[in-house]
């Protein structure tokens, strides 16, 4: 039985991964979808949902699926065009909600390719919803000019708040250590670290090494 997946496609950061598996042998090959795709006038056309059925061509090819062999497809807008390249093609397919063991594959996956862009693991590792849009966004401000270029920008969310003036201020740490967001390296408590301050869905406070800013 082949099993068809996806993570990273509700995610502000990077691409998003489609992943294949062969339950029985547990062959398990996955792509990314490019994160151009998520940006500018391939967005508007949808690029990226076509873009599945490419992925999907090649790895099929690659593990040699007959026409008959059982195929789980996650249920979404995302497998779109491929459920319709399935059906064209006569294959046997079901949709339907993907468990184990491909679904904490493919979001392992993701997390891996999220901390290769820089992401930190501590955020994955310790925080309810790692990507969770405006936990990102923090993450983004505290280097915006380099992480901005990571993100998923037709979403009308980021066009929203794209543009952001965050206030610098310092402020004397006191109760704990924090972590630099943007060098992700230790800011120790009673030392002055700098602060950018933003409103988005509700105020944040982005704490960074003073020569980090």
């Amino acid at each position: 039985m082949i099993q068809i997946d996806d993570a990273g496609s509700g995610s502000l950061l990077g691409g998003t991964i489609i992943g294949v598996l062969r339950v029985e042998t547990e062959e398990y090959f996955y792509r990314v979808i490019p994160l151009q795709l998520y940006q500018g006038e391939a967005f508007q056309n949808k690029s990226y949902i076509d873009y599945v059925v490419t992925i999907i061509n090649e790895l099929f090819n690659h593990l040699r699926v007959s026409k008959d062999e059982e195929i789980k497809v996650c249920r979404g807008y995302m497998f779109d065009s491929l459920n319709k390249w399935l059906k064209e093609n006569n294959y046997n397919y079901i949709t339907t909600k993907i468990k184990d063991p491909l679904q904490t594959l493919v979001e392992k996956t993701f997390d891996d390719y999220a901390i290769k862009l820089g992401l930190p693991t501590t955020y994955i590792n310790y925080t309810k919803y790692p990507f969770h849009f405006h936990r990102i966004l923090k993450w983004v401000y505290a280097d915006y000019e380099n992480r901005s270029r990571l993100c998923k920008t037709g979403w009308k969310s980021w066009n929203k708040y794209k543009d952001l003036k965050p206030i610098i201020k310092e402020e004397n740490v006191k109760n704990k250590d924090w972590l630099c967001l943007k060098c992700n390296k230790p800011i120790p408590r009673n030392t002055i670290a700098a602060v950018k301050a933003y409103t988005s869905n509700r105020h944040y406070k982005i704490f960074l090494h003073r020569e980090c800013i």
